[in-house]
């Protein structure tokens, strides 16, 4: 006990003698006569240097109850957070029979209010015998910041019967309103004159924004005489949150012309509104870099959110990942998980390996990566030609603990699916124990991706939450993929009927290729004109593609200048009308159109293929100019050409479609990239170390090599999955899963 006294002494006399100290110390001649009064001065003095911790021990030490020492110090827990501390301070006032007057109690209610103690604080609350305007407003403002809106509006609404409000509780209370409840308290705000207050305009127009009605904030904007920064960042958020790049955009523009200077949350907001549906993606890219041009001159980019933000922005509107590469390591020395989350999502698509790449380096780093971290990875991992590191990511979603992250098990159904595992998907979703529209409908688009068109329908019929506009796209898109017209029109016509769901362009859209490769082009055509809305160039290929399966040129033509007057820098439109007047032997109108797309400058993608062998991805492009072993490959490729004709493969010469002898139309089916893969993959396995056979292809299969494949399945006896820009085909035994219809 002697030495507590001698520690807490020493210390005290430190603190007193300490001229750093002193200099910040102003007491009053009136209360130095007064017991512990200099300490208590002390107390005030460390409060506002922030150094709770200090005022506490110091507080504790002189052992003085003291009504404006405890509400400094409750002030200071409140204001870090400090739920313990706080408590024990009150425990110690209950202790030594302080009773707090209604100074400390709204201080108390204040403490406990923002430390979410709400219950708490409205036990003290009811216990007052007197209240005033400031126990009001610290109550209803905790249950305005901890989420709490029924509480919150209930209690302002008593709170009128005794006080008018003041613009922190207007400011409070509609932190936590609807829009409904938020125009009635608009309206009180307009009756009391408060909406001259410009911290109450600013929670006007965030509650408007919320709401998604960003008129209604956009005039309140306009209509304000004075505005502060938190205004014009309020309704830049609130365009953002609308979806309104370009308002956002032309506001920041404003704003920054009139000189009004801006912030860290600013820049958020602007970078964030770049990527709003509906923007054009070219012209977005283009604000990208001018932001990143005004964030480095300002030196913003130096802080990791706004760093973080502008490499997703790049991410998706198709930049170049090495800029986004170049932003990450210019905040090397703060970086966090969410900066490492966003540069891996910048790499998911466009460079998945690098992406698992800079996931073992944060790993590497010591840093544990969050639930949106995972979701990243697994999206690179779709990219992938096989699930190997999918599954390994998946054990390391299970290791971390979130296992039970319904948005990251939806990311592994895709990305199972993408990967062609079908069986695995199915695993994950029938795990889920609370399947939300989003599992449901990430196993409808994995059996469309495999072509399992009656699994998908009959597990709809199990389907025990509500469906969205996404779930009847890809029942539809199973449909069409199985050729299911009667069932397909039956969920057109049930999504309006039984669920008031209307059509929109990607249900037209499935619905014409539906009709279309059946065959039923002229009500595929009639359906077309019936739409509610024009045409977009997604539903006009799909009419083109469906003339072209069943040699329909007149109506080609007109399906074929619609699509390349809605999307002219597209090369399908093209490609397609090309192949269509050269499978009818029209060689000069062929000729035109390649002429055509030439003057244009629209340049056809090539065909390409991926195959992975021990960890290594190989690529092959048509005629394998791009593999080095391309002599070894092609004379593997002769020799099952050879054994292939023999079990009576017939090359398709008219995919060819070109006006050349029957010879050289064979030498060019046999260059196709996805032949090149299969013969790589038989030139470098051994038959008894084959499993199935996954080959990735970034166009759609032709008819002569889904023949070709279907036959070396039977050959080869093992089974080959190839995964085309529309959809899987599992070769097995001289079949095809799709049962010959894509």
């Amino acid at each position: 006990m002697g030495m507590e006294r001698w520690k807490w002494r020493w210390r005290w006399k430190w603190i007193w003698e300490n001229p750093f100290y002193r200099g910040f110390c102003t007491i009053p001649n009136s209360s130095i006569s007064q017991p512990g009064s200099v300490q208590v001065q002390h107390v005030y003095t460390l409060c506002a240097r922030g150094q709770l911790q200090e005022a506490l021990t110091l507080f504790y030490a002189i052992n003085i109850p003291h009504s404006q020492a405890y509400a400094t110090l409750l002030q200071g827990c409140a204001r870090h957070r400090c739920l313990d501390q706080g408590r024990a301070l009150h425990h110690h006032m209950l202790a030594h029979n302080h009773e707090p007057d209604l100074f400390v109690t709204n201080h108390l209610i204040n403490f406990y209010a923002k430390c979410g103690c709400l219950d708490v604080a409205r036990q003290l609350f009811d216990q007052m015998p007197h209240r005033n305007l400031v126990s009001w407003t610290a109550l209803i403002t905790g249950y305005s910041q901890h989420d709490r809106p029924e509480d919150c509006f209930q209690l302002f609404s008593y709170m009128l019967a005794h006080h008018r409000p003041t613009e922190f509780a207007f400011a409070s209370v509609l932190g936590s309103c609807d829009c409904i409840r938020g125009r009635q308290v608009h309206a009180l705000v307009l009756k009391t004159s408060f909406d001259a207050y410009v911290y109450v305009a600013n929670a006007l127009i965030t509650m408007y924004s919320k709401s998604l009605y960003s008129d209604d904030a956009w005039v309140i904007f306009q209509t304000m005489s004075t505005r502060s920064l938190i205004t014009w960042n309020s309704m830049l958020a609130g365009f953002q949150l609308c979806g309104h790049g370009a308002q956002s955009l032309d506001l920041f523009s404003r704003m920054h012309c009139d000189g009004i200077g801006f912030d860290r949350a600013t820049f958020l907001s602007v970078i964030s509104s770049l990527c709003s549906e509906g923007n054009d993606v070219v012209l977005g890219l283009e604000h990208c870099y001018q932001l990143h041009c005004l964030a480095s001159k300002t030196g913003f980019v130096s802080q990791v959110e706004v760093a973080t933000a502008l490499m997703i922005a790049y991410s998706k509107l198709g930049g170049d990942a090495s800029e986004c590469y170049r932003l990450f390591t210019e905040t090397s020395d703060c970086q966090d998980v969410v900066s490492w989350t966003g540069i891996i999502t910048s790499c998911a698509e466009q460079k998945p390996e690098q992406a698992l790449l800079l996931f073992s380096q944060l790993r590497w780093e010591g840093l544990n990566p969050d639930c949106y971290t995972f979701s990243a990875v697994i999206k690179a991992c779709a990219c992938l030609a096989t699930e190997q590191l999918g599954s390994a990511v998946h054990a390391q979603v299970v290791k971390a603990g979130f296992e039970e992250d319904t948005v990251l098990a939806n990311a592994l159904i895709h990305a199972y699916a993408r990967c062609g595992s079908i069986c695995w998907s199915e695993q994950v979703f029938n795990r889920i124990e609370f399947p939300d529209t989003v599992s449901w409908n990430s196993i409808f688009k994995a059996y469309a991706l495999h072509g399992k068109a009656v699994e998908a329908l009959q597990l709809f019929e199990q389907m025990n939450v509500q469906p969205d506009a996404a779930t009847f796209v890809a029942l539809l898109t199973a449909c069409s993929h199985a050729g299911l017209v009667d069932e397909g029109t039956k969920i057109f016509d049930m999504m309006v009927q039984n669920y008031r769901i209307y059509p929109q362009r990607d249900h037209f859209a499935c619905m014409v290729d539906i009709l279309g490769r059946a065959g039923h082009l002229l009500e595929a055509e009639a359906l077309i004109y019936r739409m509610p809305m024009e045409p977009d160039s997604v539903i006009w290929s799909a009419l083109l593609g469906a003339c072209r399966k069943h040699r329909e040129p007149k109506m080609a033509e007109l399906a074929g200048r619609k699509l390349m007057e809605l999307d002219p820098k597209n090369s399908l439109g093209y490609v397609l009308m090309s192949n269509i007047y050269s499978s009818e032997g029209c060689f000069h109108n062929a000729a035109f159109i390649r002429k055509e797309m030439k003057g244009c400058r629209v340049r056809k993608e090539p065909g390409l293929s991926w195959i992975e062998i021990e960890n290594q991805v190989h690529e092959f492009a048509c005629g394998g100019q791009r593999h080095p072993q391309r002599e070894a490959i092609c004379a593997e490729l002769e020799v099952l050409v050879g054994q292939l004709k023999e079990m009576g493969y017939v090359p398709e010469t008219n995919s060819a479609l070109h006006d050349i002898g029957e010879e050289h139309k064979e030498e060019l089916l046999f260059c196709h990239s996805e032949k090149l893969a299969l013969a790589f993959v038989v030139m470098n396995s051994g038959r008894s170390d084959w499993k199935t056979i996954r080959i990735m292809k970034n166009i759609r299969i032709c008819l002569d090599c889904h023949n070709f494949m279907k036959l070396a399945s039977d050959l080869l006896q093992r089974e080959i999955l190839v995964r085309d820009s529309n959809r899987f085909h599992h070769f097995r035994d001289g079949l095809c899963s799709c049962s010959d219809y894509w």
